[in-house]
């Protein structure tokens, strides 16, 4: 594998973390035309204010998220990246994709 392969999987790893940081992601690519404070991302993920302020500040390293400096401090995803672009499009045909029935209902 490439470095660059290797590199691009390392982001993803990082950025997503399958965990509390996929539910702050996963809002935000859901809403990608709003900006979020912490308080409200607190809200929307059930996740401690540390917790997300953590997962923030990687986030914006990784360049998935941009940070603006009013105040408060808002939080945007960043189509802009490449990888979040493609993140974005797997999660608008993930969202339209219709729920299968569940095995334990009767007909």
């Amino acid at each position: 594998m490439s470095r660059e392969c290797r590199d691009v999987w390392k982001k993803l790893q990082t950025g997503l973390d399958c965990g509390n940081r996929f539910r702050i992601v996963k809002h935000m690519l859901l809403n990608p035309e709003e900006a979020f404070t912490k308080y409200s991302l607190t809200k929307a993920t059930g996740l401690k204010t540390r917790i997300v302020e953590d997962h923030l500040e990687v986030l914006v390293k990784l360049g998935w998220v941009k940070k603006y400096p009013y105040t408060p401090t808002t939080y945007q995803i960043n189509l802009e990246d490449e990888l979040v672009k493609h993140l974005y499009n797997l999660f608008s045909k993930v969202k339209v994709i219709p729920k299968e029935p569940s095995s334990k209902e009767t007909w």
